[in-house]
């Protein structure tokens, strides 16, 4: 471990700004594209997760120091369509403004490989009121230093539209728009058995931002112990990227693929609970063929936290097919 005087979580590498290297690409993409709304007066907005990946296509390595807080390695520059440029995030001049040691590790990247990484773009620019924006991002080799810029990898262009705040739910809880009523989506103080017919309901609709609004991520990732250590071990940055690539993780279907499994019929045999937690059982007929259907018993553990029910478990119990 090396240490420096820095002050910027960065992204990857790929054109250096003032550094010409046609071998070497830093790029930038959206982590999992969604619908973006400005931060307005909200103390936690939903992040914006950008993947930065720096990619080497010449016949040497590449190496590069990465530093462990990122805004000593990286910026974003986002700006109006008039070319008018945003400020930056109070959290990003609150780092930079923090003198201290800097440290960084040495990244290598061979010929042919890629390296990558994510950073929430509310830390680096205050994304405040709504707009159509234009992002870019440097990546600094031999780091950020404060008051003057060094050799930098310049990325691609990536548009950005936020659209107004969203309106809090019931009780204050923030979520996206309904795309059956076009209003705010909140949580609502929902039955066990109403929360998971709400579930698989929104799921054979594709509608995950309703999918994912009963379902407790934070205790389906803590089910495995690996990730539950790695959640543990993890800031509180940290673990809203865990989240976040939970979440798009599940949509792709890499994980869980039971619970995100679209039923073409179910019904829900029977409910228990008591004031704070609950069990929903449902039969869920699935089609595996053009004559053929399996059907499988799912058990759903629900717990009730701040007035609300909430998924945090699941089983499934194969039943065969006919």
């Amino acid at each position: 471990m090396k240490r420096c005087l820095v002050l910027c979580y960065v992204m990857i590498l790929s054109g250096l700004g003032a550094l010409e290297s046609p071998q070497v690409s830093f790029s930038i993409r959206y982590y999992d594209k969604r619908i973006y709304h400005a931060a307005g007066n909200t103390s936690a907005p939903e992040p914006i997760y950008v993947q930065a990946t720096v990619s080497n296509q010449g016949a040497e390595s590449f190496r590069f120091k990465l530093a462990d807080e990122r805004a000593f390695s990286i910026e974003f520059d986002v700006r109006t369509t008039g070319n008018r440029a945003l400020e930056p995030a109070e959290t990003l001049i609150r780092r930079r403004s923090t003198s201290g040691q800097v440290f960084f590790r040495e990244i290598s990247v061979e010929s042919g490989e890629s390296f990558s990484f994510i950073e929430d773009l509310r830390n680096y620019a205050d994304l405040r009121e709504p707009g159509a924006f234009v992002v870019r991002a440097r990546i600094y080799p031999e780091l950020y230093r404060n008051g003057r810029d060094g050799e930098a990898l310049e990325s691609n262009r990536l548009s950005l539209s936020l659209r107004p705040p969203v309106i809090p739910g019931p009780g204050g809880i923030t979520a996206a728009i309904d795309p059956d009523t076009g209003a705010a989506l909140g949580r609502e103080r929902l039955a066990p058995d109403e929360v998971v017919e709400y579930l698989i309901s929104a799921r054979q609709k594709g509608q995950w931002e309703k999918f994912f609004l009963y379902l407790d991520v934070e205790e389906i990732i803590s089910r495995d112990p690996v990730r539950r250590r790695q959640w543990n071990a993890e800031g509180e940055e940290g673990r809203r990227r865990m989240i976040a690539r939970y979440r798009e993780e599940m949509r792709q279907s890499v994980i869980d693929g039971d619970i995100t499994a679209i039923p073409f019929e179910f019904e829900i045999e029977r409910t228990n609970y008591n004031a704070l937690e609950g069990t929903v059982v449902v039969l869920e007929w699935f089609r595996t063929g053009t004559n053929y259907t399996e059907r499988k018993r799912y058990t759903y553990y629900l717990r009730r936290k701040d007035d609300y029910w909430t998924i945090v478990d699941y089983v499934v119990t194969n039943l065969g097919t006919g």
